[in-house]
């Protein structure tokens, strides 16, 4: 018992000053369990008067679903008779939607038809159109090989130095004798010193012929024009331009001393270049060149300033030729002066001659006149016993009249006279 005792009393937790003894410890266990049971019933009491409360609730609940099912089952019967109804109509109406479907899809079909026969037939005419372009294309196609031919040809001619100067030859020769006339300019003449220039244009008034040169270097020009094309140029289109600058001073200096005669030649010659292409790029690109020709005295010419300057030699010649012929006009305008002269002397004697008829023609005009009016006046008078009568006047005598003596008009020596009415 004491041994018990000493149990229950026996420490087994501290909580700061208070000990809490196994006694203490079982008796809170014990209240606890009381407690617990005590709560235990209570729940079982409340859980018992749940279910009796849910099982009524569950018996109204079931009440009402009856009468729901009841009002269910009702409204579904009405739902099966308005759905049969609705049935119906869905039939009329979609038998009716298959027809107007129907009669639909046939008028789409023929339209498909219509369209599909428009439409192959603009596309049986686009295909004509084509081949006829086609046709057109490869006659183009063609003109083309052909054109590509002849510029191979024309490369090769450029290619040639021989046949390059040929071809700037013709090209000058053919501006010239479009321009001048035939005498006024000769080709390959030789001068005093031997040689030979293109041409030698012949101006008027035994002054010195004017020297055209058509040999135009155009290696150097190729060649800066093939090393512009490649990909990668590095140095040589500057080595090209440099060699193409040395030709040209070349060239020029050639030029300059040949064709530059004193008193034979002009003082100043052309240098042809049958490209515009080429004469836009010196100038445009090689100032220095131009500027070593102005002072070599010779102009770098194109063919349209080719073409302008012999129309400005042209009108020259036309000046000197009327300048030679001015004694035979002046000899024209005297013969021309005398033949007015006289024309103006006949011209003044006809008018005198006008001035004579005229007059006449005045004087007869007032004869005519004091005839006309005189003849009025007889026409108001006339012969006879009725109407106002003058007597006693003696008629004039036939002599008056006609000259040939004094004799009565009647025979009592008188004339009468009456007035004649307006209406007479």
């Amino acid at each position: 018992m004491n041994d018990l005792a000493a149990l229950f009393a026996t420490p087994i937790l501290r909580l700061g000053a208070t000990t809490v003894t196994l006694g203490q410890t079982l008796g809170l266990a014990g209240l606890v369990v009381i407690g617990l049971l005590a709560l235990l019933v209570v729940a079982l009491w409340r859980s018992a008067k749940q279910r009796s409360a849910a099982a009524a609730e569950a018996a109204e609940l079931a009440r009402d679903a009856q009468s729901r099912m009841a009002g269910i089952l009702q409204a579904q019967s009405e739902m099966q008779g308005r759905l049969g109804a609705v049935a119906e109509v869905f039939g009329a109406r979609q038998a009716e939607l298959t027809q107007s479907i129907g009669q639909r899809l046939d008028a789409m079909t023929g339209r498909l038809g219509q369209t599909m026969t428009e439409q192959t037939k603009s596309t049986h005419e686009s295909l004509a159109k084509l081949q006829e372009r086609l046709a057109v294309i490869d006659t183009a196609q063609n003109n083309i090989q052909s054109l590509a031919g002849q510029v191979v040809q024309l490369q090769a001619i450029l290619s040639n130095k021989q046949t390059r100067g040929a071809f700037g030859q013709s090209r000058m020769e053919a501006i010239i004798a479009d321009g001048l006339p035939m005498g006024a300019y000769e080709f390959q003449a030789t001068l005093s010193n031997g040689n030979r220039p293109d041409c030698l244009i012949k101006m008027p008034n035994e002054s010195p012929s004017l020297v055209i040169d058509a040999k135009f270097p155009l290696e150097a020009w190729n060649a800066i024009r093939a090393a512009s094309e490649l990909d990668n140029p590095g140095e040589q289109p500057k080595f090209a331009a440099q060699a193409f600058r040395r030709d040209i001073e070349i060239h020029l200096k050639a030029i300059s001393e040949k064709y530059l005669i004193q008193g034979e030649t002009q003082d100043t010659a052309f240098m042809f270049v049958p490209s515009e292409s080429i004469f836009a790029e010196i100038h445009e690109n090689f100032e220095a060149i131009v500027h070593k020709a102005h002072r070599a005295r010779v102009v770098i010419v194109s063919p349209s300033l080719l073409m302008l300057s012999i129309q400005v030699i042209q009108a020259i010649l036309k000046d000197a030729r009327m300048r030679e012929q001015a004694h035979l006009i002046q000899g024209e305008v005297v013969r021309l002066m005398e033949d007015v002269g006289r024309l103006d002397e006949r011209v003044r004697k006809l008018q005198t001659h006008f001035g004579q008829a005229s007059k006449d023609i005045d004087d007869i005009l007032v004869s005519s006149s004091k005839v006309t009016k005189r003849s009025q006046k007889i026409e108001a008078l006339e012969f006879g016993a009725q109407g106002t009568e003058i007597d006693d006047v003696k008629a004039p005598s036939p002599r008056g009249i006609a000259g040939t003596g004094d004799k009565s008009v009647s025979s009592s020596g008188q004339l009468k006279l009456r007035v004649v009415d307006e209406g007479d």
